[in-house]
């Protein structure tokens, strides 16, 4: 989709862009491996870890850094606690790592949220998704075995997430993410 700017009549492209929470360098690489090994036997797309904080919403990308500027400058660093990893329904979510819902990390959603319009159709459900893919029920167990064993500490993760990062996420490209790229990144003020 294009829109042209009002003022100069250029053409502009729509795209989805998406806010994520980074996890800090040491815990980002021992994510990244353990979601190495489960791909490695189950497949799927690599993506880096993160905990999505806006879900996909329609802009230009010039209008989502400067939202995503915008929602930076008011937000201070905040802790994640992982709770559970858990067999999910949507290829987007085959395995993931569910965080709890605190205060700090429900407030973090809501203040970015209202700077993009995004408005959810379901309750926030902050989570961190180890494997993307279609998994039949029995390979997603093995899969959240296979988690537990590889990492036994993985479901008592807590860190600080102190830098958010804008994503072009194509909703159109679930099987490969090839075209998912970063866009922008700012470090939270600390807390």
């Amino acid at each position: 989709m294009e829109i042209a700017d009002e003022k100069t009549g250029a053409v502009a492209q729509m795209n989805d862009y998406s806010v994520w929470a980074i996890p800090p360098e040491a815990v980002g690489e021992k994510l990244k491996n353990l979601m190495g090994a489960l791909r490695s036997e189950f497949g799927g797309p690599e993506i880096p870890p993160h905990i999505t904080v806006v879900g996909a919403t329609s802009l230009t990308e010039q209008d989502a850094v400067e939202k995503f500027r915008s929602a930076c400058e008011g937000l201070k660093a905040y802790h994640a606690m992982a709770d559970l990893v858990i067999a999910g329904a949507f290829p987007s979510q085959c395995l993931y790592l569910l965080f709890h819902p605190t205060p700090e990390v429900m407030d973090a959603s809501a203040h970015c949220c209202r700077y993009f319009g995004y408005k959810r159709s379901n309750r926030y459900m902050p989570h961190l998704s180890l494997l993307y893919g279609t998994l039949t029920k029995d390979e997603k167990n093995k899969a959240r075995e296979k988690a537990c064993v590889l990492d036994e500490s993985i479901d008592g993760l807590n860190f600080q997430i102190s830098r958010l990062a804008l994503w072009k996420t194509d909703r159109k490209d679930k099987l490969t993410l090839e075209s998912w790229k970063q866009i922008a990144e700012c470090s939270l003020s600390p807390d």
